[in-house]
């Protein structure tokens, strides 16, 4: 596969739909109660249909696999010059198509990634946008109807002051004390209706201003809705990549060893028997599954326990149910910050999470119970994690240098669900910690506080 075949197919995997969304689709996006994809994705796999989109298959097929030598092919071989010239080739270009796949599948997972961290940041801006204008249509709304309670004040007033007939029966009763005192009240008549039109004014365009403000935030509401379905289907668009890509990762890993052995073997011009091979691939494998064995345990006791690797904080869950994600201090704060620049690109100027620093390879967990949806590369995110916790909330875990937790998986509160990095648009290994409720993000050291959990 090329590289134009790759970025079709990623882009052909995550198009937009481009449209509004019913009602019906409205409701099913704010309201999803205990939020998972196994309804639209299954959990254990992919269907070969969706993973076809990036040139992968989700494992390796009977007939795929039968492409395959075996060592009697390789022995065969080797007793005959042009059957074992024409089984080198075989096995190179074997070797060769395993690893164009893990790179197509790779650039495709990065293409999804990058693809589904842009509408993400869209989505997010506009659920903000769509706040702001309706916090200012409140406020407009607010004005008026203040402004109206003057008006009524002031024209209680009058009314109590005797209105324009009792001023007539001051001035016909021809008294200088009762002219002056005429006068005295016919100005204060007139400020006040001054006053009170002044009122009305401020009070019309007030509602005025109000009634635009709304009408615009209900386009933003709208806008806000259809960017939500595009991240969503860009979200699912990324995973399957990322599953494609750990597929094609999976076939060479199980290949790759026993290839390049038999390859040697047809290749040794001495009299070394394709058995010692055997043995030798045998060993190469037993003692590469040994290290993965032995790294991911020395990272599981370094990663500190229930205390997070050291400096504050831990996975023991809090009364509430929830936990703290990540050890270490507060580096970074929710809200707007000034942008930083560096090798990998520049931070937006508004910092939707936490950051929490406690150390390259420091253990990340899990801040409540949920289903993890989201798995993978996610452009400036790097490493990514999502937990839906039901209810509208989720949670996501940004920068991570390594999973120990998949797609559709239930985690439990403080469970280790990944190992903090420097992966994405970050400047030192940290966890930044994401809360959303449906959907848009929230301050998560205000939501943590009010279940007992502090950064």
């Amino acid at each position: 596969m090329n590289d134009r075949n790759t970025l079709d197919a990623a882009a052909a995997a995550s198009a937009e739909c481009g449209c509004a969304p019913t009602p019906v689709e409205r409701k099913a996006l704010w309201n999803r109660g205990s939020i998972s994809r196994r309804g639209v994705l299954g959990l254990g796999a992919l269907s070969v249909v969706a993973l076809s989109a990036f040139g992968v298959s989700s494992g390796v097929s009977a007939a795929h696999a039968a492409s395959y030598p075996s060592w009697d092919d390789v022995q065969a071989a080797m007793q005959n010059e042009g059957a074992k010239a024409a089984e080198v080739t075989r096995i190179e270009g074997l070797i060769q198509s395993l690893t164009q796949k893990v790179a197509d599948a790779q650039a495709a997972a990065k293409v999804a990634g990058d693809e589904f961290y842009v509408a993400q940041q869209a989505f997010f801006q506009a659920v903000t946008d769509a706040e702001e204008l309706q916090a200012k249509a409140d406020e407009q709304a607010g004005i008026a109807d203040e402004s109206a309670r003057k008006a009524g004040q002031v024209a209680a007033q009058l009314y109590r002051n005797g209105g324009d007939d009792t001023s007539l029966e001051l001035f016909f009763a021809g008294s200088a004390a009762n002219a002056d005192q005429l006068l005295t009240r016919l100005g204060t008549m007139d400020k006040l209706l001054q006053y009170n039109q002044s009122i009305y004014d401020d009070a019309v365009a007030a509602r005025n201003s109000s009634q635009s403000l709304s009408d615009q935030a209900v386009v933003a509401r709208t806008e806000r809705d259809r960017l939500q379905q595009v991240a969503e289907q860009k979200m699912i668009a990324a995973q399957q990549a990322a599953q494609a890509a750990q597929a094609a990762l999976d076939e060479q890993a199980a290949n790759l060893t026993t290839l390049q052995g038999q390859l040697a073997a047809l290749k040794d011009a001495t009299a070394t028997t394709v058995a010692g091979y055997q043995a030798g691939v045998a060993a190469r494998e037993a003692e590469e599954q040994a290290r993965r064995e032995r790294e991911a345990a020395e990272r599981e006791n370094g990663s500190g326990g229930q205390n997070g690797g050291g400096g504050g904080g831990g996975s023991a869950p809090s009364s509430s149910g929830w936990a703290r994600p990540h050890g270490g201090f507060k580096s970074s704060d929710y809200g707007p910050r000034d942008s930083q620049c560096g090798s990998q690109g520049c931070s937006s100027s508004f910092h939707r999470g936490v950051d929490l620093a406690n150390g390259c390879g420091a253990a990340i967990y899990a801040a409540y119970a949920g289903t993890v949806d989201a798995a993978f590369y996610n452009g400036g995110y790097g490493n990514y994690i999502r937990i839906q916790h039901g209810g509208g909330l989720a949670t996501g875990y940004a920068h991570i240098d390594s999973y120990a937790v998949g797609y559709g998986q239930w985690v439990e509160a403080g469970q280790v669900i990944a190992y903090a990095g420097n992966t994405g648009g970050s400047f030192g290994c940290h966890l930044h910690f994401e809360v959303y409720e449906n959907g848009g993000t929230i301050n998560p050291q205000w939501f943590m506080a009010d279940r007992g959990i502090y950064f």
